[in-house]
C-alpha cells in the first residue's frame, strides 16, 4: 500500500513538473489582457530602431494613436496599449464581441493600420510607403512584440526582429 501512495506522489509530482505554465515569464500580461496565445509568428522587419526610441517614445505613439481614436464620433473598436519594462509590447485588444477572433482578422487589422502607417511622414520622406508595414513601423520605435486579441478567447502574437 505504501509503494502505491510513493508511486502515485511521484507520478503527481512529475505530472505537475511537466506541466505547461499558465504563461512564461516573458510573458505575464497573458491571463490578465488577453488569454494565452493560440498562435504566434515571427516578423523578419526591413527596418531598423530608429535613434531615441525609448520607453517615453512608444507611450508617446500609443498616447497619440488612443487620442485619435476617441476623438472619433463613435466607441473605439480597440483598446491599445504598451507594457513591458521599456513599454516594448504592444497589445490590441478588441472591445467588441465577435471581432478579432481569428489569426486571419487579426492580420486583416494589421492590413488595414499599414494602409494608415504608409501616409505618415517618416514613410513618406524616406520613400518607403510602398514597402515598409505598420509591423516595420513598430519595429523603427522599438516595439518588439504585438499581441492581438479578442478580449475572450483568442490571442495572436507577433515576435518583431
Amino acid at each position: 500500500m505504501r509503494t502505491l501512495s510513493i508511486a502515485a506522489g511521484l507520478a503527481l509530482w512529475l505530472a505537475l513538473a511537466l506541466w505547461p505554465a499558465p504563461s512564461s515569464a516573458a510573458d505575464r500580461h497573458a491571463g490578465y489582457y488577453y488569454p494565452l496565445p493560440s498562435s504566434n509568428e515571427v516578423y523578419k522587419s526591413r527596418a531598423r530602431t530608429l535613434d531615441g526610441m525609448d520607453r517615453r517614445a512608444r507611450i508617446a505613439f500609443v498616447v497619440s494613436v488612443v487620442e485619435q481614436m476617441n476623438e472619433k464620433p463613435y466607441p473605439p473598436g480597440l483598446s491599445f496599449f504598451a507594457k513591458g519594462e521599456d513599454a516594448e509590447k504592444l497589445i490590441m485588444v478588441s472591445n467588441f464581441e465577435g471581432r478579432l477572433n481569428t489569426v486571419f482578422r487579426a492580420r486583416a487589422l494589421l492590413a488595414s493600420l499599414t494602409s494608415v502607417a504608409r501616409t505618415t511622414p517618416i514613410f513618406v520622406q524616406n520613400k518607403v510607403e510602398d514597402i515598409l508595414t505598420f509591423l516595420d513601423l513598430l519595429k523603427m520605435l522599438g516595439f518588439n512584440l504585438v499581441t492581438i486579441s479578442d478580449g475572450e478567447l483568442f490571442a495572436h502574437q507577433i515576435k518583431i526582429q
